[in-house]
């Protein structure tokens, strides 16, 4: 089996339009709350994608296109440029694109369902079916980088992303492709979608705060967040610099309950990301929470992190505290936050943290970034389903 790393990122986020950008607005806390574009009127917030420039960065017309695959081409693009992945250097029917997304052209649904009930026009966009298709995504990153190894689209909910990582990283092993292109990427953001989450009454108020006493619910969010990812050996042929190693990947199901989480199905998945990457528990220096603000989630992910390392957990902390809960994008978002986290030997910390919360007792992070020795590091994603993913990466 082959060795994976990692030797590009790109990420779009709420309060972000690159990976530099995105290590400032995270490791200083600065969390996005605010009322969506498409329901102003302020009863439910969101962390949203407000730069308009970066359009001009999409190398395909953009009206072609659903805003979620839009960001995954915007993410991708930056992270095969990071990589200096083309046709010079790589055959590009040896790249695969894996893009994780929970829902897939939500926003172009809507657009024309408002179009066909309210306006009551009796003719859709001639592009409904193809910026709305579940595909779109990963299609479009392989149109607009020419990149022709298997592609296709993952969908497990909250876990996407991070199935769409794992599952990249085994295709390589597996010598069905040498690169692969992976993450996930969600807009959400429409009205139809976001009253569809209000209604199940666990969406916060002002901003997410998990593992705090207090905290109140998820905030949705949007974005992109994506890894070139490489065989060792392809990635040392070309002299290109290696960011991580992808050491150990684990993905399953509760088969239990659609929404309540299942702390052994967190537990026995992290203890089997370890296993595959041939990591003890005090290996690890980091783990990436999946963290959503919710009172099960953070209570349940606290449990399974006690039950698999012990005593000596090691410190946690939540992205989704700043960007809010991209869904199908979050896996990648984090994954690209815990790469970071590894090259800047530095903790981002857990924002909007007010007070300990008694069943949520481990080391959060909170509100302040912290420099450590990180040689390992775990990065969860815990979707409805009981669909359950992590990662484990290695510097």
């Amino acid at each position: 089996m082959r060795e994976v790393v990692a030797t590009g990122l790109g990420v779009i986020a709420p309060g972000a339009s690159d990976v530099p950008g995105f290590w400032h607005v995270l490791r200083n806390g600065q969390a996005i709350s605010a009322p969506p574009t498409s329901m102003p009127e302020g009863r439910i917030r969101v962390a949203e994608v407000t730069d308009r420039t970066i359009m001009d960065r999409l190398p395909v017309k953009a009206a072609a296109l659903d805003r979620s695959a839009q960001l995954a081409v915007l993410a991708s693009g930056e992270a095969l440029a990071m990589a200096e992945i083309g046709a010079e250097n790589t055959d590009l029917s040896r790249v695969a694109v894996i893009i994780g997304n929970g829902g897939a052209g939500l926003t172009s649904l809507d657009e024309q369902f408002h179009r066909l009930y309210h306006d009551k026009q009796s003719r859709l966009h001639p592009l409904s079916v193809s910026k709305s298709m579940s595909s779109s995504s990963a299609s479009w990153v392989s149109i607009a980088y020419g990149l022709q190894g298997p592609t296709f689209v993952i969908a497990s909910a909250c876990a996407s992303g991070t199935h769409a990582i794992g599952i990249g990283g085994e295709l390589i092993k597996s010598g069905l492709a040498d690169v692969a292109v992976v993450g996930g990427a969600e807009a959400p953001l429409n009205r139809g979608t976001l009253l569809a989450w209000e209604s199940m009454r666990i969406l916060a108020p002002d901003v997410c705060r998990p593992f705090s006493k207090g905290r109140l619910g998820l905030l949705p969010g949007e974005g992109a967040g994506i890894l070139v990812l490489e065989s060792a050996e392809h990635a040392r042929g070309r002299g290109a610099p290696v960011l991580a190693r992808l050491a150990g990947f684990a993905c399953s199901a509760d088969a239990a309950d659609m929404f309540n989480p299942s702390e052994e199905g967190m537990a026995r998945v992290m203890a089997a990301s370890l296993k595959a990457g041939g990591l003890a528990p005090q290996d690890v220096d980091y783990i990436n929470a999946h963290g959503s603000g919710t009172q099960a989630n953070d209570r349940a992910e606290t449990a399974a992190i006690k039950a698999v390392f012990g005593a000596s957990a090691p410190p946690v902390s939540a992205s989704k505290s700043v960007t809010g809960h991209g869904l199908g994008a979050a896996g990648g978002i984090e994954a690209v936050a815990t790469i970071m986290a590894l090259l800047k030997a530095e903790i981002p910390p857990t924002a909007n943290y007010l007070d300990p919360d008694p069943e949520c007792d481990l080391d959060y992070v909170p509100n302040v970034a912290r420099q450590a020795r990180l040689r390992a590091a775990l990065s969860n994603s815990f979707g409805f389903g009981g669909l359950n993913a992590s990662l484990a990466f290695t510097v």
